[in-house]
C-alpha cells in the first residue's frame, strides 16, 4: 500500500505563488509515476502536472510556463510550485501515484493511477 499527504494549499491573491507537497510513505519507489489533479466545484478532475518513472514531465495547457513539478527521491516527496496564480487555479489539488504501465500521453489521465491523497485546497482571489 502507499499512502499520500499532500500539504501546502491556502488562499492566495491573484499573481501569487504558493508550492503544494505530497509525502509518500509505504512500498513506493521510483519505478512510480507521480502528478497532481485538481477537481474544481461541480467540474471533472483533471490531471495538472505529472512525472513519469523516466523523469519525463507533462502539463495542462492552463499551467504551462506557471506550474513546475518536481520530486525529491531522497524524501519521498512531490511538489507542485505554483506561480501566477489565476482565480481559475481555485479547486481541491491532489497527489497520485501509480505503478501501472504508463506512456508519456496518458500521464495526466485520472484513471491511470491507483494511489490518491485526500486533497489540500487552493483558493486565488481576485
Amino acid at each position: 500500500q502507499v499512502q499520500l499527504v499532500e500539504s501546502g494549499g491556502g488562499s492566495v491573491q491573484a499573481g501569487g505563488s504558493l508550492r503544494l507537497s505530497c509525502t509518500a510513505s509505504g512500498y513506493i519507489d521510483s519505478s512510480y509515476s507521480m502528478g497532481w489533479f485538481r477537481q474544481a466545484p461541480e467540474k471533472e478532475r483533471e490531471g495538472v502536472a505529472a512525472i513519469d518513472s523516466d523523469g519525463r514531465v507533462r502539463y495542462t495547457d492552463s499551467v504551462m510556463g506557471r506550474f513546475t513539478i518536481s520530486q525529491d527521491n531522497a524524501k519521498n516527496t512531490l511538489y507542485l510550485q505554483m506561480n501566477s496564480l489565476k482565480p481559475e487555479d481555485t479547486a481541491m489539488y491532489y497527489c497520485a501515484a501509480t505503478a501501472r504501465y504508463m506512456l508519456w500521453g496518458w500521464l495526466l489521465l485520472p484513471a491511470r493511477y491507483k494511489y490518491w491523497g485526500q486533497g489540500t485546497q487552493v483558493t486565488v482571489s481576485s
